[in-house]
C-alpha cells in the first residue's frame, strides 16, 4: 500500500508539500498542486483519516447513542440522521447501549481517544457530567438533560391529545392504553396528553407497561382479555399497535369492528399491514434535519437560538378506526 512518502517521491516534493495538499492548509502552486494529484491518482493513495484528523483536529465523525437498535422508528431515523450528515461529509459512528450501564463505561473511552466531532444522544446517559468534560459538541432527541444541552423532540403531550380525540370521535368509550415503560419520559408524555383528553370526558383509560422493543404478545393478550369491553386502543408505537392487533385478532377481536387501533410513529409497515395501521405521525426526516442543524451550529460555536425544539405531530388516519 502506497505511503505519502511515495506520493512525495512520484510527484517530487516534500512530505510537507504533500501534506499541504491533502489537508488543504498552506499555500502551493496550482502546477505543484496538479503534480501532487496526479501522483496521488496514480499510485492511487488512501490517506490516513485518523492521522488527519489528529492535525486537523477533526474526524468529520459524529458518534450517536442510542438505546438500541431493534426497532423500525431507530432504524428509519438513524438513515435519515446519515443521509443528511454525508451531505457534509460526516460520518456516523453508532454506540447501540443496549440498555446496559456496563457500555457507558467503554462508550466514554472510546470518546476519549476519537477525535468525535459531535455527539448525538437519544438515550439517557447517567453519568453525563463525565461527558459534558469531554467538550464535545452535543444535542439530544427525545430527551431533555439536565446539562443544558440543546434538545429536539416531537410534541408527545399533543399526540396523546391527538390520538384520544380521534379514538373519542371514533366513538370509542372503552379505551385501554398500551404503552413502553413509564419511566420513559416520552411515554410519561404521551400518557399525560391522552389522559388529559379522557378526563375532559370524564373516562379514564386502564394501562398496561410493556417492553418497547419486544412486546409480549401473550402479555398483551391477557390484558384484552382482562377487559373484553374494550372498544378502543392506544398504543404508543407501531410495533406496539401491531402486536396488539395481533393479540386481538387471537383473542377473536375485529380490527375496527370490534376494538379500534391507533399507534404511534408512522413507519413504513404501519401502512402494510391489514388493516392498515392509523398513527400518530413523527417526522423522522423534520428530527433528523433539525438534528443535523443544530448540532453543526453547535460544532461551528455559532448561537442556538432554541434550548428545546418541539416539532408538530399530526395524525395520519387509516383502516384500524373507523372514521
Amino acid at each position: 500500500m502506497p505511503t505519502i512518502k511515495d506520493v512525495a517521491k512520484k510527484a517530487n516534493v516534500s512530505v510537507a508539500t504533500v501534506s499541504r495538499v491533502l489537508n488543504q492548509t498552506g499555500y502551493v502552486n496550482e502546477e505543484t498542486k496538479k503534480l501532487v494529484e496526479r501522483a496521488i491518482k496514480e499510485l492511487n493513495y488512501i490517506p490516513n483519516e485518523l492521522a488527519r484528523s489528529l492535525y486537523k483536529r477533526e474526524s468529520r465523525i459524529i458518534g450517536l447513542i442510542i438505546p438500541h437498535l431493534s426497532t423500525y422508528f431507530f432504524g428509519e431515523l438513524i438513515e435519515a440522521i446519515e443521509e443528511y450528515f454525508a451531505e457534509d461529509n460526516y460520518k456516523i459512528m453508532i454506540f447501540n447501549v443496549r440498555e446496559d450501564l456496563s457500555q457507558e463505561e467503554k462508550i466514554f473511552n472510546v470518546l476519549s481517544q476519537y477525535n468525535i466531532d459531535g455527539l448525538i444522544l437519544i438515550t439517557h446517559l447517567p453519568k453525563m457530567d463525565r461527558y459534558m468534560d469531554l467538550d464535545i459538541p452535543m444535542i439530544s432527541i427525545d430527551h431533555r438533560s439536565k446539562n443544558s444541552i440543546p434538545s429536539i423532540s416531537s410534541d408527545n403531550v399533543e399526540g396523546g391529545r391527538i390520538a384520544a380525540r380521534h379514538l373519542l370521535d371514533c366513538g370509542a368509550t372503552n379505551i385501554l392504553h398500551v404503552r413502553g415503560p413509564s419511566v420513559l419520559s416520552t411515554v410519561q408524555d404521551r400518557s399525560e396528553g391522552f389522559n388529559e383528553i379522557l378526563e375532559k370526558h370524564s373516562l379514564q383509560a386502564k394501562s398496561l407497561d410493556v417492553d418497547f422493543r419486544a412486546p409480549s404478545l401473550k402479555q398483551i393478550q391477557a390484558f384484552i382479555t382482562e377487559h373484553p369491553d374494550a372498544d378502543g386502543i392506544f398504543c404508543d408505537s407501531d410495533i406496539l399497535a401491531i402486536t396488539t392487533m395481533r393479540a386481538l385478532a387471537l383473542n377473536g377481536k375485529d380490527v375496527p369492528g370490534d376494538v379500534q387501533v391507533i399507534g404511534f410513529d408512522n413507519t413504513e409497515m404501519s401502512e402494510l399491514i391489514t388493516p392498515s395501521l392509523t398513527t400518530i405521525e413523527q417526522n423522522i426526516d423534520n428530527l433528523a434535519k433539525t438534528a443535523h442543524d443544530t448540532l453543526l451550529q453547535k460544532i461551528k460555536k455559532q448561537l442556538v437560538k432554541q434550548n428545546h425544539i418541539t416539532l408538530p405531530v399530526k395524525l395520519i388516519n387509516r383502516e384500524s378506526t373507523i372514521k
